[in-house]
């Protein structure tokens, strides 16, 4: 097990805020099919996006279409969980809330969706008999599992739910009671949260699938870590549909703040972890309002000065997680007659999106973090004005791997290690990397945290 690629697969699911599992369940087989199918594979593991709500009946169906992390009609429940838990104050709550499961709600988190579910579809809340992440659902189709007593997940995601504690290893089960709106949760059944390197189960024999070893599989940014082989003290930055910064860590985190998710990691450690709702769209948007592709984008951006000429995009542009400004909206600062060019436009764009990943860095810093430099990866990570002006925003250097498929990797890495059964994930050769520096200008930092301070107040 060398961790070389052999082939791979891909397909597309719906997009949006919510969305039925069964599009997922069918872009698996589209993907493993495209990549040659299990017959020959003697591990699996699935990757998938952290906190969506899969909500299932006694019989172990589906009962609505599953609420991903970016649906942020949680908001106002996440605020209210908060308050409850702090019998009416805010500050109070915030640090009950940090104490016991190492993140404040946001309306990402799972536990925010179920107060959400319970107060404006209750008949559906009622009908929970368990609840799933993505990642768990899929685990259990592929092990043609029925039993909902055979659910099963990982740290890495149960700690993104805001009912699990990772620094013991237990659901928080009066938090779920909270969320439900219930006296008791006894009813409702949870995943087994398994170990690192722990198999969930075999394939599903009815398909031919039952010499494959189900790996436990993971969270997303946990999956990418993975993949990354980030060790304690390490930091990487994801600019695909969002933003994250994760650095990995042998000790917990707590912040009652909420700029610091205190998640785990998927090998035992913790990933404590900042993440911004707007990514790598932000480009999107830009390269959409000056009828350019990226890569004009790029060299658009490249051929201005830092600082855009005093344009500073603030890019709350589907409102913020971090800060947590739910309905927020994007602005656009400082226009002339003279500075308002495509180049500053695209320069304002690239610099808006670093500027708000530098803000978490920021954060994570003032709370203890040590970050010297960052492993960049995600879509926009394949943009050279992105590669190139991040280290004079960010003021670290910038290591940038060739692209890859982090998530598939990281759950591939878990497989191999279920399937040996060792103690340590297996030691695979890192992808070819790129370096960049540059001359760090920490006005344009400033002059975004100046500009998105102003629109957070208004």
């Amino acid at each position: 097990m060398t961790g070389a690629l052999v082939r791979r697969g891909a397909a597309p699911h719906p997009p949006g805020t919510e969305v039925d599992p069964e599009a997922w369940w069918a872009a698996l087989q589209t993907a493993l099919t495209d990549a040659g199918g299990l017959a020959d594979v003697a591990a699996v593991s699935v990757g998938g996006q952290q906190h969506g709500l899969v909500a299932l009946d006694s019989d172990g169906r589906v009962i609505r279409d599953a609420l991903l992390w970016n649906d942020t009609r949680s908001a106002a429940a996440a605020e209210a969980l908060i308050s409850e838990l702090g019998s009416g104050d805010r500050k109070v709550g915030a640090t009950a809330w940090a104490d016991a499961v190492g993140s404040v709600p946001v309306a990402a988190l799972t536990v925010a969706k179920l107060r959400w579910l319970a107060d404006h579809e209750p008949e559906n809340a009622a009908r929970i008999a368990a609840i799933a992440l993505p990642h768990d659902w899929l685990t259990w189709r592929l092990r043609g599992a029925t039993s909902l007593d055979t659910l099963t997940t990982d740290r890495s995601d149960a700690s993104g739910t805001g009912y699990f504690a990772a620094v013991s290893g237990s659901y928080q089960p009066g938090l779920l009671a909270l969320a439900l709106r219930r006296d008791d949760v006894t009813d409702v059944r949870l995943p087994r949260v398994l170990n690192p390197n722990e198999p969930a189960g075999d394939g599903d024999r009815l398909t031919g699938l039952g010499h494959l070893v189900v790996g436990p599989g993971c969270g997303d940014n946990a999956g990418a870590a993975l993949a990354l082989g980030l060790t304690p003290g390490q930091t990487s930055v994801s600019l695909g549909t969002s933003g994250v910064v994760a650095t990995a860590s042998v000790t917990p985190t707590a912040d009652e703040t909420g700029i610091i998710a205190g998640f785990a990691d998927a090998t035992g450690h913790y990933l404590p972890l900042a993440c911004t709702l707007n990514g790598a769209r932000v480009l999107d948007a830009a390269a959409r309002l000056l009828g350019v592709d990226h890569t004009e984008l790029s060299r658009l951006a490249l051929a201005a000065r830092p600082g855009a000429g005093g344009l500073v995009l603030v890019p709350y542009l589907e409102g913020e997680r971090t800060p947590n400004l739910p309905d927020a909206k994007g602005e656009l600062h400082g226009m002339t007659l003279a500075n308002t060019t495509p180049e500053n436009l695209a320069r304002a764009a690239v610099e808006g999106l670093l500027g708000l990943v530098g803000a978490c860095m920021a954060g994570m810093r003032a709370r203890g973090v040590r970050i010297d430099g960052v492993t960049l990866v995600g879509g926009a990570a394949r943009s050279e004005a992105v590669r190139t002006i991040a280290p004079t925003v960010w003021g670290v250097p910038v290591i940038v791997p060739e692209p890859g498929d982090d998530v598939a990797d990281g759950a591939a890495r878990q497989a191999a290690w279920a399937l040996a059964g060792s103690t340590q994930p297996p030691d695979w050769a890192v992808r070819k990397v790129s370096v960049y520096e540059g001359e760090h200008a920490p006005q344009v930092q400033s002059s975004f945290d100046e500009r998105a301070a102003r629109a957070a107040q208004a």
